[in-house]
């Protein structure tokens, strides 16, 4: 039987590869991509697109719900609205996705991510986790990238340079480092819907075994 899949953030790098993967898979037979702002046209075959508001509603007879939402502190420029963004909106969305019957709930995290950490960053990416891994569905995957690769329709400089130096020195991180390796966003979509077609309970999924997953998505 077919799914039904919602996309949370499917305008960010990982968010978007995710709507054209689920679009061309046979999978599914229908994506619904939440924006803040409704596209003008749609290119895609099973997409269909769902404003984004703060009285959003998740679909009836929707399977698996990938969130892939995340801001940074320089556009929303304090602890607080980062918090509301990458905590507390992603626990919000799973908490209406449960609500609703949606059985499997993917979501974006970080390497490094700890409630315990000193790093406010990191310490808000685990609490988030702690957050979503309390609901009961046939599957809460939290997947972990390192450095995000790809092309983002916002420029990041720092990203940019980050970017820059994980693809020229990819050959230092080995052995205990390579967990560090930057990991194009392609493959970290490919491994989320591998992950929803495939496994089930509670489970993290560092960097370094979504680029092994991505591998065998078909």
């Amino acid at each position: 039987m077919q799914r039904k899949a919602a996309v949370f953030g499917s305008t960010g790098l990982i968010g978007s590869n995710l709507v054209q993967l689920l679009d061309d898979n046979k999978n599914y037979s229908e994506v619904f991509a939440y924006l803040r702002k409704l596209e003008l046209s749609n290119s895609f075959n099973k997409v269909k697109f769902v404003e984004f508001n703060k009285d959003f509603t998740i679909g009836e007879g929707v399977d698996d719900v990938y969130i892939c939402l995340g801001t940074t502190m320089k556009k929303v420029g304090s602890k607080e609205a980062f918090k509301a963004v990458d905590m507390d909106l992603v626990v919000d969305v799973a908490s209406k996705a449960y609500d609703a019957g949606v059985k499997r709930l993917l979501v974006v995290s970080s390497i490094g991510a700890n409630p315990n950490s000193s790093n406010f960053y990191l310490q808000t990416k685990g609490e988030m986790e702690e957050k979503v891994k309390s609901f009961n569905f046939e599957l809460v995957a939290v997947v972990r990238p390192s450095m995000l690769l790809g092309e983002r329709k916002e420029f990041r400089l720092a990203e940019s340079i980050g970017i820059w130096f994980f693809r020229i020195f990819k050959f230092i991180f080995v052995g205990p480092f390579r967990r560090y390796r930057g990991i194009e966003a392609l493959d970290v979509a490919k491994a989320m819907i591998q992950l929803a077609l495939t496994s089930n309970g509670k489970i993290i999924v560092e960097s370094e075994v979504l680029k092994q997953i991505a591998d065998v998505y078909q």
